[in-house]
């Protein structure tokens, strides 16, 4: 016997979405890092995640619905911006070259609600299918330990272990990329 789910469905996030994204993003660090951070790391996580406007200005951020509720989100960019919100120090709008530069897969979050069903491989997709018309061969991303396995299961490979502390607490993360 089949369970039946509720379809997702997609768009482009626009800015009349800011509020609901952050009530999303604000839920799913606080609880699906929960396995793998303390609470000060959670805590300083939110001070290097989050909302970055860019990405919905330059029409690469998607929203994610079940049944008309918000159920994730998470885009893409063509700029030097490797992670990071709005108020993260260090960002850089500069633009990439496709010919050189791998594309980024930003800002993605899961409502906890919505876990494991589907969410992040969809808005993985939709990101390298955008990233690929554009004419980028390999996207990169930096992943939190929640993240990363799912970002292996679809293709990801490991790269560079560090930490960012620019919230107040060291962070552990994982740089990782994928050919298209």
């Amino acid at each position: 016997m089949s369970v039946m789910t509720a379809p997702l469905t997609h768009r482009l996030a626009c800015r009349d979405d800011l509020d609901a994204l952050r009530v999303l993003m604000d839920a799913a660090i606080g609880e699906l890092q929960k396995p793998f951070l303390d609470a000060a790391q959670i805590a300083s996580s939110r001070a290097i995640m989050g909302l970055d406007t860019q990405l919905i200005d330059d029409g690469t951020y998607f929203v994610v619905e079940i049944d008309g509720d918000l159920a994730g989100c998470g885009g893409w960019s063509r700029r030097a911006t490797l992670y990071g919100s709005d108020q993260t120090p260090g960002r850089s709008p500069a633009l990439l070259n496709p010919a050189t530069d791998a594309a980024r897969v930003r800002a993605m979050y899961t409502h906890p609600r919505f876990a494991r069903r589907g969410v992040g491989r969809c808005i993985l997709a939709l990101c390298e299918d955008a990233a690929r018309a554009e004419g980028f061969t390999r996207v990169e991303l930096m992943a939190t330990w929640a993240g990363e396995p799912l970002y292996r299961a679809c293709g990801y490979t490991a790269g560079e272990r560090l930490t960012d502390a620019r919230g107040g607490v060291a962070v552990p993360l994982l740089r990782m990329h994928k050919v298209l």
